[in-house]
């Protein structure tokens, strides 16, 4: 990461975290607490870059999507984690273009008109 003072705490926490699960587990489970942590530190990296490349207003438009609708959230998460190590990415994702790329994820909805005689 880039060594900035946010993700260096976050990495003394998640270090911590990990060690008070390992006492409490005491020595059990090895294989999945290696992949609790792989699963932990991957989802670290994706908020790091959630964090790089969206502005305030964008991540409080998908935290506002995720508290309604969990896997979409996530989804949308995952698609602009991958855009940005693609190099897609140029800049900022402003709150517009996040409402942009929300209609794009979005799956298609029907709509009825119902017409009265």
């Amino acid at each position: 990461m880039s060594g900035n003072p946010d993700d260096e705490r976050l990495e003394e926490l998640r270090e911590q975290k990990m060690e008070d699960l390992r006492e409490r587990q005491g020595g059990e489970g090895d294989a999945a607490e290696a992949q609790q942590q792989a699963q932990e530190r991957a989802e670290a990296q994706q908020e790091a870059v959630l964090k790089q490349y969206l502005t305030d207003g964008a991540r409080q438009r998908l935290n506002a999507v995720e508290m309604s609708k969990p896997q979409f959230g996530e989804k949308v998460k995952k698609q602009v984690a991958a855009l940005a190590q693609s190099g897609r990415i140029q800049g900022q994702i402003d709150e517009d273009q996040m409402r942009d790329l929300l209609k794009e994820l979005q799956p298609e909805q029907k709509s009825f008109d119902i017409r009265r005689r």
